[in-house]
């Protein structure tokens, strides 16, 4: 029987290298959805419920990748058929979804059009998402899986950076960040223009330097860890295990990505309000040269996150103590948040979105690497991943359908919402403690 085998540094490297241009695309994605839609006319009350599309489609879409990946085989491998093809349709969606505006549509017709290319953005970028989480759990021994989700970790948070950086880029070398009222700034649709070429070439790098395991090898490596798991359960030790740590996790994930979820919808109108004195009251606020400037500086501070995720991730692999180090980072990311309403200097910051890029560190590597080693052994890997996106994806749900009620409930100003979005992580790190991992 055959254990896996210990990866050179760059097999890892390679392994998760096109993670950074999907990342890109999800990073273009989150920092600009609401100002897309903001810019083509929507309420601010409203802006939560375009979120809801998203995670919906991920919650429909990465379960199935991993059922019907997990009984996959090509010549090109078992799950990079399924990046490739969602990588492919991601770049399409792209190039369409900044052009709402330019259309000659309604104000109806382009929120409609708008929508259904987030729809199929998020479909595609969830389908070439997954298989990279998927494919760690298939290839990587239990040893060096945290390491390789370290790795993944780094190129998300580089491929963030990166699209983050786009539209303030591309306005500061002379491309228009506003134009006129609905019609979105050329700077927001070169960012995805270029995003996307990025992302084809770096699935084409992973697509063509990878090669998955064959279904013998991965039988025989299913053989051993099982044969493993069953004596740790005739020792009583590990039994129900991946259960008790899939759900426990998925405890902590809702109040994360509920979190994440108030950053992503209303970091646009807070800076807005807070740093740049937009009046969000008045009719074509979006249209503003100040509000457009805001849009961009959020890009900014999504990379200062960025950077505080990838600077977090080198000390968080040092914890002995799991546990700690994630509550942690939970506990300083909400401190970050809470701080954002106080702050009405927009270099000053960067110290809370840095801080919050600790949480997101430990969101990125944490989780993954708590389940996937639970699960070792299960020839249905993808499969139980794909639902654990559930996890992610329901908390997102629920925090943008309630995300109007909340902000009317609280005055209405979008920077109330960041301190809600520091609770909601402070609650996930008490539950972080009631996490029992279980041993072998």
């Amino acid at each position: 029987m055959k254990q896996k085998p210990d990866l050179s540094f760059w097999k890892l490297w390679n392994l998760s290298f096109g993670f950074f241009g999907v990342q890109i695309a999800y990073a273009l994605q989150s920092a600009n959805i609401s100002r897309i839609f903001a810019t083509l006319g929507a309420d601010p009350h409203s802006l939560s419920y375009f979120w809801i599309l998203p995670p919906l489609m991920g919650m429909i879409v990465q379960p199935l990748v991993g059922l019907f990946s997990d009984k996959t085989w090509t010549r090109f491998g078992r799950r990079i058929p399924y990046l490739f093809a969602g990588a492919t349709v991601a770049v399409l969606v792209m190039c369409l979804l900044p052009n709402a505006g330019n259309l000659e549509f309604t104000f109806m017709s382009a929120m409609t059009f708008g929508l259904v290319s987030l729809m199929f953005l998020d479909t595609s970028i969830n389908m070439a998402m997954q298989p990279f989480k998927m494919m760690v759990g298939d290839m990587v021994n239990e040893k060096q899986k945290s390491f390789a989700y370290s790795i993944q970790s780094f190129l998300c948070n580089a491929g963030s950076l990166v699209g983050y950086v786009f539209p303030y880029l591309f306005a500061a070398v002379g491309i228009a960040s506003v134009a006129d009222p609905g019609i979105i700034p050329d700077s927001v649709k070169w960012s995805f223009y270029i995003g996307a070429a990025i992302l084809i070439l770096c699935v084409i790098y992973t697509t063509v330097s990878v090669k998955e395991y064959t279904p013998a090898e991965m039988a025989a490596f299913q053989e051993q860890a099982q044969k493993t798991e069953e004596q740790a359960q005739e020792s009583g030790a590990g039994k129900n295990r991946a259960l008790w740590v899939f759900l426990q996790v998925g405890i902590v994930q809702f109040f994360c990505w509920a979190a994440f979820l108030y950053m992503w919808t209303y970091t646009n109108g807070s800076i807005a309000e807070t740093a740049f004195d937009v009046d969000m009251s008045a009719l074509n606020y979006a249209a503003t040269q100040a509000y457009q400037e805001a849009g961009d500086w959020v890009g900014i501070l999504f990379m200062v996150q960025a950077i505080g995720s990838m600077s977090w991730a080198v000390v968080l692999a040092l914890f002995k103590n799991v546990k700690v180090g994630y509550a942690l980072s939970l506990i300083v990311g909400a401190a970050g948040f809470a701080a954002v309403p106080y702050i009405g200097n927009q270099y000053l910051l960067f110290v809370p979105y840095f801080f919050i890029g600790f949480a997101w560190a430990a969101m990125l590597s944490m989780p993954f690497t708590l389940v996937t080693n639970a699960l070792e052994g299960s020839k249905y890997m993808g499969t139980f991943l794909g639902l654990f996106n559930c996890t992610i994806c329901i908390p997102q749900i629920v925090a943008a359908a309630l995300g109007g009620v909340i902000l009317h409930a609280i005055g209405s100003h979008q920077y109330s919402m960041m301190i809600v979005a520091g609770i909601l992580l402070l609650v996930g790190a008490v539950c972080v403690f009631f996490i029992r991992e279980g041993k072998k």
